[in-house]
């Protein structure tokens, strides 16, 4: 059986529609654009969400790794 590693998983969802959800209740859903080794990541095409209420449209946004808690396929 062939191993996964984090990072694996996160490059095949590069050019996809992720969901990710940070420690202050923020969420981003966008296109997966670029990541590095500190988990930091990029989205394009964003709308960021609060609370689970729709707060506005961002387009491209950087978001810093020690800050997310989980990143999952939209």
């Amino acid at each position: 059986m062939e191993e996964s590693r984090p990072l694996d998983t996160l490059n095949q969802s590069r050019n996809k529609n992720v969901m990710v959800d940070l420690k202050n209740n923020y969420r981003y859903i966008g296109k997966l654009i670029a990541f590095d080794i500190h988990v930091n990541v990029v989205l394009a095409d964003a709308t960021e969400y609060y609370n689970g209420e729709e707060k506005r449209k961002i387009g491209t946004v950087f978001i810093r790794g020690d800050t997310i808690i989980i990143i999952t396929p939209a």
